[in-house]
């Protein structure tokens, strides 16, 4: 589960790939810009008049012009138009940056909760004990129910060095926890990698979270690792990767394709069409042979857009990879980026972008090679459960619980939420199974059961046999290298 994550931009501006993603690895021809002429602007100066003078709620005219700013953005009808405010710009760039300013956690949002999915290694999180699927309730003694996303964020950021103090609710103990740490600067890595024997073959796999700021640095320095090994082959996994900084991801490509290939198209409002080519002049020699024979095959998943289709699609278009999974997201626009002088910033979509055959995937996504559905187990999202439930309550904890125990392959009729006596069954199979502490009050569902449950699943989801697309992916690796 991957959540939320140096470009100069063309001209004054920057264009963008995935959720706010700078491009700057070429240089477009902008052409000659014409001051925009905008009507109706007395309309808005009335309408802001009458509520500052008329309305019974006081608002600051500050937020009166960040909500109009938002309102023009979202009348596009384009879900990659939008207005970040300055906090919130300054954020999405840090999602990027080489390192950010932070405690260093993971995080979603679940049903309104802010769910920890894992501390960050070496982390301030981390050293202060927090641990993955605690609930962020409070921080510095603002309570954060009903908050958005970029409003907790904002609430947990600050100057390095400073401290913060964070509530959270911890499911397995039944308890809240209050701990204080320092903020520090969060290295963020986006590539790793590891050598994987697969029936006496030496492969490499590389994980890429995210393009970002020095991704293609990483890339170069991971590969470098798995050569010095003596790989035979190369595993690329993108999946859930939203994209990323496109100059990271043609540098990439520089590596594995031949120089001056064409990996993309940029087509503009008016359909002419700028080729991107790869620049290889900046790598090593002996480096760039080695890597433009390796056999590769990609990982890739729904959750993998932008900037990882733009990776697949050049990969597939030229023969270069197979790719092993199911169809990517389908995202194949470009945005611009513009700085305002209230500090926020402005993305407009003002592009597409197309693969080398030509093919715009937007909508569409890039079909797989090799089309394999994960084990639904594997991909099963874990929440943080507690409370206790008998025979006729009704739940959300208890609807997760027969998701889980179905797809662990116990007898589950329904799985709706209503406890019934299947369900129980199953439940009192499972902790007999597991050797639990008897149940108190003949109340199956407790706290007890409820951490065993997770600690499963997290368990089998460590073990990448139980992965079937890495699986499958390293077979097929492996059965190219026979070849």
């Amino acid at each position: 589960m991957r959540k939320i994550m140096a470009g100069v931009g063309v001209l004054a501006s920057s264009l963008l790939l995935g959720s706010g993603i700078y491009f700057d690895w070429f240089n477009l021809g902008v052409g000659n810009k014409k001051e925009p002429v905008v009507t109706e602007v007395e309309s808005i100066n009335e309408a802001m008049n009458l509520i500052e003078e008329k309305s019974v709620y006081n608002t600051k005219k500050e937020s009166l012009v960040e909500g109009a700013l938002r309102g023009m953005a979202d009348a596009i009808k384009d879900p990659y138009s939008t207005y970040y405010s300055k906090e919130e710009a300054e954020q999405h760039r840090q999602m990027l940056a080489e390192e950010r300013v932070g405690i260093g956690i993971e995080l979603t949002e679940n049903n309104g909760k802010f769910i920890v999915v894992s501390p960050v290694r070496s982390s301030p999180a981390e050293k202060a004990g927090m641990r993955s699927l605690d609930e962020i309730v409070q921080v510095d003694g603002v309570r954060v129910d009903g908050k958005k996303m970029s409003e907790l964020m904002q609430l947990i950021q600050g100057q390095k060095g400073t401290k913060v103090t964070i509530v959270v609710y911890r499911p397995s103990e039944d308890k809240h926890i209050k701990m204080t740490m320092e903020r520090a600067a969060i290295s963020n890595k986006t590539v790793s990698s590891e050598v994987i024997k697969v029936e006496d073959t030496s492969i490499g796999y590389v994980e890429i979270s995210i393009f970002g700021e020095k991704t293609a640095n990483e890339w170069v320095t991971e590969t470098s690792k798995l050569l010095r090994k003596d790989i035979e082959g190369l595993v690329i996994d993108v999946r859930d990767n939203p994209g990323g900084y496109l100059h990271s991801v043609a540098a990439l490509l520089s590596t594995v394709l031949e120089n001056g290939k064409v990996f993309a198209y940029m087509q503009n409002a008016e359909g002419a069409m700028e080729p991107l080519k790869t620049e290889a002049k900046s790598f090593d020699e002996k480096y760039l042979q080695a890597m433009y024979k390796i056999p590769i095959v990609i990982l890739q998943n729904e959750g993998s857009a932008s900037a990882s289709e733009v990776l697949g699609g050049a990969l597939k278009g030229w023969g270069r990879a197979s790719i092993v999974g199911v169809k990517s997201f389908g995202k194949g626009t470009v945005q611009e980026s513009w700085a305002l002088s209230n500090g926020g910033e402005l993305k407009l979509s003002t592009n597409k972008w197309l693969t080398p055959k030509r093919e715009w995937i937007h909508g569409q996504g890039i079909e797989a090679n090799l089309v394999i559905e994960q084990n639904e187990l594997f991909a099963f999202q874990m929440h943080p459960l507690s409370g206790k439930f008998k025979v006729g309550d009704m739940s959300e904890e208890i609807s997760y619980t027969q998701n889980a125990l179905k797809k662990l392959g116990y007898k589950i009729d329904r799985l709706d939420g209503y406890l019934d006596e299947k369900t129980e069954e199953a439940v009192m199979q499972y902790r007999d199974e597991k050797k639990l502490k008897q149940a108190e009050d003949n109340i199956y569902l407790d706290s007890t059961f409820f951490n065993s449950l997770n600690d499963t699943l997290k368990q089998y989801k460590m073990d990448r046999q139980n992965d079937l697309q890495f699986q499958m992916a390293t077979s097929f690796l492996l059965h190219n290298i026979e070849q």
